[in-house]
């Protein structure tokens, strides 16, 4: 079987492309409107959006950068996974009930929807749109790009496409998403995250198994190899220290609750009540598909320090070169088609809400009202976003050396920065005023952005994103309190009561 790994794996990520655009085409006859394209006309079941829940969250931030700031800086990034499971139950405890209920009372099909209804203010649901079609161009360069990078591992270890360049991948890649996203919207993305979501859980188990056999010893024996080397690596706080670690802790534990691309996903299920199944489904999928992260990062570390693997040219090439290298023919196949799965269904996510801010909620924020026809112009709105993000992810790539997990960091820190406050809390304090929720989220967007754009360093080590996402909930409580309390409309405030 070893001697057909490298046809076994590429006809599982070929079977895979054929697959996305066949599901591309079957959604395609499903989406007849804006409502289908963006959230799925809001009658998912259960199983299905608890999978992509935590697909969409553990994606190829989670399966290529996870393991490359394992490999890059030891335990530091796993304060980032181990906080996020509880993550999720502040989420659905603090928004599930409310978005879904918001969704039917004034009929919204977005976030920014969401939050202009929240508070009476197209200007605040219009500030709420370029948060997000800011922090997509960060995240959705993310997945691109990490993409682009596995494409690369599986074809340049082959014969026939030696040394293909990463530009090449990204085409290929690309050409796939846009196809796949333009045609089937987000129906295509929730069941692709259902098989997806079920893949990863159990070839999660199987990869961590692979990857203690893989080093002399098992994790015990890669423990010490790192403990010899690098003892700080090893640690609980890793490379970037306690406080480094601590803002990643809260940043991906509490700001959970300000992606939009999982909160858009609690308006798509049928009944409030399958939140009981979707919660602990989504907990225990994110729960096990992370073991990936963290094993394979500290092996490939080990095998490398131990001198029975060359050192990596890019710490995200972790998880493809390990998986190429010492997993199962099959399960390496299947993983990797599993992993594109990942990445796509998430970068359509990504693609959806991006797509809706463009052409539904800035126009209805500017005009009062959204563009006509928008299913056609949301397709338009997915080609030049996708088109945009790949130059962005190459650049990103190509001038700084910038790793997946970090573009990945910056575009979470942007959105729990700005929605957070807006959103979290904003749905569960009738206090909070319209005037608050902007200022909160300009204020992030300046310092997130002025500390990414501008190179400035955070005290101890701690990420940009935190430290924005702590002054625009300071920013937002303060000015609240401030303000005269403003009296909610009738069912708005039923909603926020239950």
């Amino acid at each position: 079987m070893e001697a057909l790994r490298e046809p076994i794996i590429l006809g599982c990520v070929a079977a895979y492309m054929v697959i996305c655009i066949l599901v591309g085409l079957w959604a395609m006859k499903k989406t007849h409107s804006a409502a289908d394209f963006f959230v799925a006309g809001k009658g998912l079941g259960p199983m299905v959006v608890g999978l992509a829940v935590f697909s969409s969250t553990l994606s190829g931030f989670g399966f290529v950068g996870g393991p490359g700031l394992v490999y890059n800086m030891g335990m530091s990034s796993v304060w980032m996974v181990i906080v996020s499971t509880a993550g999720y139950a502040i989420c659905f405890f603090m928004l599930a009930k409310r978005i879904r209920i918001m969704a039917d009372v004034r009929d919204t099909i977005s976030l920014p929807d969401i939050v202009a209804s929240r508070y009476s203010s197209k200007s605040a649901g219009g500030w709420m749109a370029v948060v997000i079609i800011l922090g997509v161009l960060g995240y959705l360069a993310t997945q691109i790009l990490a993409m682009s990078t596995v494409l690369q591992s599986i074809l340049g270890s082959t014969e026939w496409f030696e040394g293909i360049g990463l530009i090449t991948c990204a085409v290929i890649s690309t050409s796939v998403l846009i196809f796949y996203a333009v045609t089937g919207g987000i129906i295509a993305s929730v069941y692709t995250d259902l098989v997806q979501g079920a893949i990863m859980m159990v070839c999660g188990l199987l990869v961590v198994i692979a990857a203690a056999m893989a080093v002399d010893g098992g994790f015990s024996g890669a423990s010490e190899t790192l403990l010899t080397d690098d003892a700080e690596a090893i640690m609980p706080f890793g490379s970037l220290g306690l406080f480094g670690s601590i803002g990643w802790f809260f940043m991906f534990g509490v700001g959970l609750a300000g992606q939009p691309h999982l909160i858009t996903k609690l308006m798509m299920n049928r009944k409030i009540r399958d939140n009981r199944i979707i919660l602990p489904l989504s907990i225990a999928g994110y729960a096990v598909a992370a073991m990936l992260w963290i094993s394979v990062g500290l092996v490939m570390r080990a095998l490398v320090i131990q001198g029975n693997h060359d050192p990596l040219g890019l710490p995200d090439d972790a998880a493809p070169e390990f998986l190429a290298a010492y997993a199962n023919p099959i399960l390496a196949g299947v993983v990797f088609a599993g992993l594109f799965a990942a990445i796509m269904s998430t970068a359509d996510g990504f693609l959806n809400i991006g797509a809706a801010a463009i052409i539904h909620d800035l126009p209805k924020a500017l005009r009062g009202k959204p563009l006509k026809n928008e299913l056609w112009w949301a397709r338009i709105a997915t080609v030049a976003l996708t088109v945009f993000a790949t130059v962005f992810a190459l650049y990103a790539r190509y001038n700084s050396g910038e790793l997946v997990a970090l573009l990945g960091a910056f575009g979470w820190g942007t959105f729990a920065a700005a929605i957070f406050p807006v959103v979290a809390i904003g749905l569960n304090w009738q206090r909070a005023t319209s005037e608050a929720a902007i200022a909160a989220i300009i204020l992030s967007l300046v310092f997130n952005f002025s500390i990414k754009l501008f190179g400035i360093a955070m005290p101890f080590g701690m990420d940009g994103g935190f430290i924005s996402m702590l002054i625009s909930c300071i920013a937002f409580i303060v000015i609240s309190y401030v303000q005269k309390p403003k009296l909610l409309p009738a069912d708005i405030r039923k909603a926020m009561e239950i």
